[in-house]
């Protein structure tokens, strides 16, 4: 990928949020050596959630694919703020996606692509990763997806 990653989302048109402050006793995001952990990831869009609810019943797949998409851009501020810039960013290496969702909902992976395509879309070869898609049955504050991320830094 040619160019910095603040470039990157310029082109693409994204602005990265503020670090959403942590709804428990957590630090959103923890380095130790050449990698960063982030805690999971609400999607937050200034300070509060768009939706509430299961995904299959009260949330579309559709709505549920754009949160992630904004869980993972929240990841990356976290990121941001642990690192300095996402210039420092290797490569994503894992993404793990909790959706709550409706007993009958069976389209977890397709959710979780929001978080997926738009990493592979910021940093290219580097952003494809590792994954793991999970539904259950509750997520904090009623929340319809959540993401954490693990990336390899410089």
């Amino acid at each position: 990928m040619g160019g910095t990653v603040a470039a990157r989302l310029s082109e693409l048109g994204i602005d990265l949020p503020k670090v959403a402050a942590p709804v428990a006793a957590y630090a959103p995001a923890i380095r130790t050596g050449n990698y960063v952990f982030t805690s999971g990831q609400l999607p937050f869009v200034d300070g509060a959630l768009p939706k509430s609810g299961k995904v299959g019943a009260d949330v579309s797949a559709d709505e549920a694919y754009g949160y992630a998409r904004t869980c993972a851009l929240n990841a990356l501020a976290a990121i941001a703020a642990e690192v300095g810039s996402l210039d420092n960013i290797v490569r994503v290496v894992k993404v793990v996606g909790f959706v709550a969702s409706d007993p009958a909902f069976t389209g977890q992976p397709a959710v979780i692509n929001g978080a997926s395509e738009v990493l592979s879309q910021i940093f290219g070869d580097a952003g494809v990763h590792a994954r793991s898609a999970v539904g259950v049955a509750v997520l904090p504050l009623d929340a319809p997806v959540e993401v954490e991320l693990i990336v390899e830094v410089a």
